[in-house]
């Protein structure tokens, strides 16, 4: 995996898990050689070792959760500073470290506001949890580095090619300083997807020749204004509907699926063209549904869909086709590979995790691993790998709003920046978050 330092091998209950079935692997010509790809350690509970002290940076649900994640991962580790746009907020999160897991932290170390980032960071702690809006994650994780502090960053992780540069710089930055860095991508610590990603590089299915990815659900969540909110605390209240705040839901949720089809293939995408519209969201200036073909940079193609309305049919999942034959995989557990006859030849039984392991839950093997790479002094960057399946995202929406076929090249060079210029938590201008229309406007007629 690019950018990936100290690869640790998986251990026994992994290896197990990785080869329910059959299929004849021995026959197989690997696509990349064992030792050569990043593969996590994903044991039950993180080693023993040095006392870490977290600060959370974002504590609305995400944010509250991986705080929660986080203390579940480890012995000798704990919250000591936590901050957000809103006070209420913090102190609603205080109050369940505190009834919950008996962590009391002090006013002195609630911090509340825009800048609120700069004090966690600053107060002392060794490892910080980054779960603000997404827009904000870039410049969070770049003040995180420059004070030496180990990031875990919420997905996505950027939200424009702004934003992208910034990371990407950054977490060069954070290995030269050997940093350990992991990202929300939680499919990365999700067993079934794990053992997945070894048949695939075993050849279990051939050359992967192309796919389609989903993420098709009901609509999402959103905040009705009050009447005391600002211009701006309404957007970042009710973020996950603001394409400014989010990068609209093609890259705030659909980049789950969008980065396993990256992860899985090693390849960045060269092009995309696509569409999409704004059906039935209620507030925000996002679209509600996105088609988009991508063209990988070795000429093969994924089909992306995503949709956010009530009524229709849901799929989360993603199906690679090989010459061998084809592999389905999805956030319910499930992975399954079929020759080209359609015979099923491997499946992860996800019963016998269940029966070898304690700890199932993605969110918290993802800390487990952070916390391991950190108390064995073996940095990792995911932070690089996550940012070309936002980028991915970010093309595939930009030719949307656009109409226009969107380039790699160019869409990683542009100058497009979504942080509003007139940022402040009162009035903002709001003329410009408007619903965008593709295509040129239709000539007027003499």
């Amino acid at each position: 995996m690019a950018g990936t330092i100290g690869v640790i091998g998986t251990g026994s209950t992994a290896a197990v898990l990785s080869s329910c079935g059959g299929g004849g692997a021995g026959a197989n010509k690997p696509l990349k050689a064992p030792g050569s790809y990043y593969v996590p350690n994903l044991v039950d509970f993180a080693n023993d070792g040095q006392e870490l002290k977290a600060g959370i940076i974002g504590c609305g649900g995400r944010g509250s959760g991986a705080a929660f994640n986080f203390l579940n991962a480890a012995n000798g580790i704990t919250i000591t500073a936590i901050g957000d746009t809103f006070k209420d907020r913090v102190d609603s999160l205080a109050e369940s470290l505190k009834s919950e897991k008996g962590i009391d932290i002090p006013e002195s170390m609630r911090f509340v506001g825009l800048d609120a980032y700069k004090a966690v960071i600053d107060s002392g702690v060794d490892v910080v949890v980054v779960a603000t809006p997404p827009n904000f994650r870039p410049i969070h994780f770049q003040y995180a580095t420059e004070k030496g502090k180990h990031s875990f960053l919420e997905k996505p992780i950027c939200v424009d090619p702004v934003g992208y540069r910034t990371i990407m710089a950054t977490a060069k930055q954070a290995m030269a300083k050997n940093l350990c860095v992991i990202t929300g991508t939680q499919r990365h610590h999700q067993r079934n997807y794990v053992a997945a990603y070894q048949k695939l590089m075993d050849g279990t299915i051939g050359e992967i020749t192309g796919g389609t990815v989903y993420w098709n659900q009901s609509m999402l969540w959103f905040r009705e204004r009050q009447a005391d909110w600002s211009d701006c605390e309404w957007m970042i209240r009710d973020w996950v509907n603001w394409k400014w705040l989010s990068g609209d839901h093609i890259v705030e949720q659909h980049v789950h699926n969008l980065d396993v089809f990256t992860w899985f293939t090693g390849l960045k995408p060269k092009t995309a063209v696509g569409f999409g519209s704004r059906q039935r969201r209620v507030t925000g200036d996002q679209y509600d549904n996105f088609s988009i073909d991508f063209e990988m940079e070795n000429g093969i193609h994924m089909h992306s869909m995503c949709r956010q309305i009530d009524g229709c049919a849901n799929n989360v999942s993603e199906f690679f086709q090989g010459t061998k034959g084809c592999l389905y995989t999805d956030s319910g557990n499930n992975a399954v590979i079929k020759d080209l006859a359609g015979n099923e030849i491997w499946k992860y039984d996800f019963e016998a995790e269940k029966t070898s392991t304690v700890q199932q839950d993605p969110y918290v093997l993802e800390h487990v691993n952070w916390i391991n790479h950190i108390r064995s002094n073996k940095p990792i960057d995911q932070a690089s790998e996550t940012a070309v399946a936002c980028m991915a995202a970010i093309m595939g929406r930009e030719s949307a709003y656009s109409g226009d076929m969107t380039t790699w090249d160019a869409m990683t060079a542009s100058p497009l920046d979504y942080l509003p210029k007139d940022l402040n938590i009162g009035k903002m201008d709001m003329s410009g978050f408007t619903v965008l229309v593709p295509g040129k406007p239709l000539a007027k007629k003499e």
